[in-house]
């Protein structure tokens, strides 16, 4: 368990001697719950403390057994907490196989709990100190050929920029690679340790999952690639949130120190356990190389040929964020809540419903261009100055005082406009996305286009499809198309969708506009060829009888 930076001189401590590992666990975990109770969850959460449960530790050097065949073995864990990596070590391998163990550990509370506990074993060298500070060994028989850890999760907000620039330029100078400013801590452990690891020694890393898929993961996985042997990545099914007090979804990434040969493939495994896994399959790395996202590993397959050109939902939609109000609840209302404060009607846009609130795919209108729903909204939107609007429109001038004394004015998208209570120009689009969702139990797909026939717009929690040039012609020359385009788009596979997008820890899935716009969409170009085959032959036609 790390936390953070700290420029502490490392202290170390030597413990030895035989108690039942049994014994010592079951305390551990004792005073693992204690010392987690004693921390409000808040500051765990922004140093990154989020326990390992035993029985993954377990999993974890079962699995290591299998692949680690040198005689002895020379332990290390940079963010050892309490020691549940070591406790598991010593579960599963001979004591007499162990020829050295060592821990870092920067929280003194978790460090002093760590020597109490483990001062019956076998040689550990624990130390207070931070790992990103510390000094590697020199040697090769020094150096460690099982690395085991999870490191602090910590996000690149939550460390000072000085910090993060350390860390990046420690990193290039270990192993040549420029981290990305974004980047959480763990990738900073992760790629800190290749000089902690003798030449082919084997490192098992429990961490976050989101690094497959985004931009700041493109160092990690070009270190993963290129400087070592990766051997596997096992990612649990995102709705089976690994840590209790952390919702993330995790992966465990296997890799050797060695450079991999030309023909290597890696394991990609996802669901049920790291012993027995949902779903296997092998990829190569000339494939991963090609990807630039590698969440949808294994279940996703990859059989098209790479580098070929492939029609994307961005060749025929510009793809848009809904509108951010800043407070939803202030200024999208019920019509007929905007009817009781007389808010006046030309500042009042007809606006859907969120996701979970709009239970039909298709969104009809009446003849104003109003959505016929069982549920209607009007989003508030004035551009008029403060002083305009008091003295002509006293009604709006009162539901926005209410505003202020909420302090709405004051949030950060609404301070940062002016009048802070306008609204982005965000016209209606034909064609909706749901930014995120979750599949249920009655099997619903996270995702899904809406069909939006009406005037009405939406907020942020949508993406909007805006029909590029070519697309919007044709559809103003055939009103029919709007729905075959629908109908293609709701065709789209959802293991494509995903493929794209990200999950997160409990199952929620989140696309952004970029990722949609690169969602493939063969059929909707075959779609469009048809439409323009017909109209050249059908003005042939008009012109072969003028």
């Amino acid at each position: 368990m790390g936390l953070g930076t700290s420029n502490r001189r490392p202290n170390r401590v030597w413990c030895v001697v035989m108690v039942s590992t049994d014994v010592i666990e079951h305390s551990r975990f004792k005073i693992q719950k204690n010392l987690d109770a004693a921390k409000a969850h808040d500051a765990r959460r922004k140093l990154g403390q989020f326990a390992t449960p035993l029985s993954l530790a377990m999993e974890m050097l079962q699995y290591a057994h299998t692949f680690l065949h040198q005689p002895e073995i020379r332990f290390l864990d940079p963010a050892f907490g309490t020691g549940v990596f070591y406790s598991a070590l010593l579960s599963i391998f001979p004591r007499d196989r162990i020829k050295s163990a060592a821990g870092l550990e920067i929280d003194k509370a978790y460090w002093n709990a760590a020597l109490g506990l483990w001062n019956h074993e076998p040689p550990l060298d624990l130390q207070l100190a931070d790992f990103t500070r510390a000094s590697p060994p020199k040697s090769q028989h020094e150096k460690f050929n099982l690395i085991v850890c999870n490191p602090p999760y910590v996000r690149h907000h939550a460390m000072s920029f000085s910090e993060k620039q350390r860390l990046v330029d420690l990193v290039n100078k270990t192993i040549g690679i420029r981290p990305s400013g974004y980047s959480g801590l763990y990738c900073y452990f992760l790629m800190l340790s290749h000089n902690w690891m003798s030449t082919n020694g084997l490192a098992g890393w429990l961490i976050p999952s989101e690094f497959m898929d985004v931009n700041y993961g493109r160092q990690v996985k070009e270190y993963l690639l290129n400087q070592v042997t990766l051997l596997r990545i096992h990612r649990f099914n995102p709705s089976d949130v690994q840590f209790n007090d952390a919702l993330v979804s995790s992966a465990i990434v296997w890799l050797r120190n060695s450079i991999p040969p030309s023909d290597h493939t890696v394991e990609f495994s996802y669901g049920g356990t790291l012993l027995k896994p949902s779903i296997s399959k092998h990829v190569s790395t000339g494939i991963l190389k090609e990807l630039r996202k590698w969440s949808g590993l294994p279940i996703i397959s990859y059989n098209q040929t790479l580098g070929g050109v492939t029609a994307k939902l961005g060749d025929f939609f510009n793809i848009k964020r809904g509108i951010a109000t800043g407070a939803n609840e202030f200024f999208v209302l019920p019509p007929e809540k905007a009817e009781k404060l007389q808010i006046p009607a030309e500042f009042l846009k007809p606006a859907l419903p969120p996701p979970r609130y709009l239970n039909i795919a298709k969104v009809e209108a009446d003849h104003e261009g109003k959505p016929i729903l069982d549920e209607s909204f009007m989003l508030l939107s004035c551009d008029l100055p403060e002083e305009s609007v008091k003295k002509n429109y006293p009604a709006l001038w009162n539901y926005l005082q209410q505003g202020k004394e909420q302090k709405i004015n004051e949030r950060y998208i609404c301070g940062h406009r002016s009048p802070w209570y306008s609204q982005e120009n965000r016209p209606p689009a034909p064609f909706l996305f749901n930014i995120m969702g979750r599949p249920d139990n009655s099997k619903r797909k996270p995702y899904r286009f809406v069909l939006n026939k009406s005037q009405a717009t939406v907020t942020n929690v949508y993406l909007m499809l805006y029909p590029k040039p070519i697309l919007q012609e044709l559809l103003n020359r055939d009103p029919c198309l709007l729905e075959e385009v629908w109908k293609v788009l709701s065709d789209i596979p959802l293991s494509d969708l995903l493929r794209e997008g990200r999950v997160y820890g409990g199952g929620l899935y989140k696309i952004e506009p970029k990722e949609l716009g690169r969602v493939s969409s063969g059929q909707l170009n075959q779609l469009i060829l048809a439409h323009q085959k017909r109209r050249i032959h059908a003005n042939t036609l008009e012109n072969s009888q003028d």
